[in-house]
């Protein structure tokens, strides 16, 4: 199931840790910021733990049905 991704730009700090767990999914922009580069890059077990590891909670993941996942 492939998740709808945001990221809140404003609580993003760049720590890279979802381009290290999901690295074909996330990239870090010009900015160090956090930017979806394929939301189905990676596996969704992998997307969710890289949502999960951000020390921020910037991010938010929703289902095909725009349920929301995570947090």
């Amino acid at each position: 199931m492939p998740y709808k991704i945001q990221i809140d730009r404003t609580l993003c700090m760049g720590d890279g840790i979802c381009t290290a767990i999901a690295p074909n999914t996330f990239e870090l922009n010009s900015e160090g910021k956090s930017t979806v580069k394929n939301p189905t890059g990676d596996s969704d077990e992998k997307i969710l733990e890289a949502v999960k590891a951000c020390p921020v909670k910037a991010m938010l993941l929703k289902d095909e049905n725009d349920k929301q996942v995570y947090p």
